[in-house]
């Protein structure tokens, strides 16, 4: 039986083509520019996987960006049916500054199986490593959380620390992990890269509050891919935004669970970096006797096997 995971080389290839088109940008401060390249150079990769695909949800809606947009048809048109959910350059103020944590990032799931948020563009997310999975009640306080996230990975809460998104929105969520005695990782955009440090316990235990839904969507394949915990709730931001929730009958009350935002295990994540980060590494630039060239790092978190695989790929340009 054909599977989403079949076509996880493929699906590398599309990351990595996105990351060599955009990779001269990092630290130009031109952001929209290189969020452009990485754009057509998935769209033009990605019509050449063997597959039904849709995009399920894309980046660039809520900012005005270039995006491949909701709906979006991709792939070659035969074989197997897939979700898609894409961030071309997830992180893009990190991208332009040369900060650490900026990715080129898409999920893969079974046609149906991921949720689809119509026009709310924010998620308040909560994210949690496999050692956590059943054991945090999504809608208790955050210090009783904490608790419960302590007891579940044998810390004393002091050791816990979360990663927060540096938003003014995340003012009171601040004050609330910092009086339990938790600690905080800070970062101005990039909640993908905070969860996936979450999920793979790579210096953070936790991810909590809101961030764009695209990245919701993709970061509840990698969760499910591993086994850990996510829940997610409908965060509209702006006035419009809330109207169309309403319109739509979106609940906004309604805390969803990792299997609500993506109901299959075949599931494929796939981060390749653009600046460097936990856990992978910028895009670098070489040159030997064949010319100049450029090498890829990236991480696949296969659901199918319950896997991480790294690759490192050099193509010269």
């Amino acid at each position: 039986m054909a599977s989403v995971a079949d076509l996880k080389i493929d699906l590398v290839e599309v990351c990595e083509a996105a990351a060599r088109a955009c990779a001269p940008f990092v630290g130009s401060g031109k952001k929209d520019e290189g969020d452009g390249l990485a754009v057509d150079a998935m769209r033009e990769r990605i019509n050449h996987v063997h597959m039904r695909g849709t995009i399920v949800i894309g980046e660039g809606a809520k900012d005005e960006a270039p995006a491949l947009y909701d709906g979006e048809a991709v792939g070659t048109g035969a074989g197997i049916a897939v979700d898609i959910a894409v961030d071309p350059i997830e992180g893009t103020n990190l991208f332009a500054k040369d900060m650490p944590g900026s990715i080129c990032t898409l999920a893969a799931a079974p046609e149906g199986a991921m949720y689809r948020p119509g026009s709310c563009f924010y998620m308040d997310k909560q994210v949690y490593p496999k050692a956590a999975r059943g054991k945090i009640d999504a809608e208790a306080p955050t210090a009783e959380r904490l608790q419960q996230l302590a007891r579940a990975l044998g810390k004393d809460i002091r050791d816990i620390k979360v990663f927060v998104l540096d938003k003014p929105r995340h003012k009171d969520l601040l004050q609330e992990v910092y009086a339990c005695g938790a600690k905080v990782r800070l970062a101005s955009d990039g909640d993908v890269n905070g969860a996936i440090q979450a999920i793979l316990n790579m210096g953070c235990d936790a991810l909590f509050g809101i961030g764009g839904t695209p990245e919701g969507i993709v970061t509840a394949c990698a969760a499910r891919a591993m086994g850990a915990e996510m829940f997610g709730r409908m965060a509209p931001q702006k006035d419009f935004e809330i109207e169309a929730c309403k319109k739509e009958g979106i609940d906004t009350t309604r805390v969803l669970t990792r299997d609500e935002l993506v109901t299959s295990d075949d599931v494929l994540f796939i981060a390749t970096g653009l600046t460097s980060g936990a856990y992978v590494q910028h895009v670098k630039v070489g040159s030997d006797a064949n010319g100049k060239f450029m090498t890829t790092d990236t991480v696949v978190l296969d659901g199918g096997v319950a896997n991480i695989r790294r690759v490192q790929t050099t193509v010269h340009v």
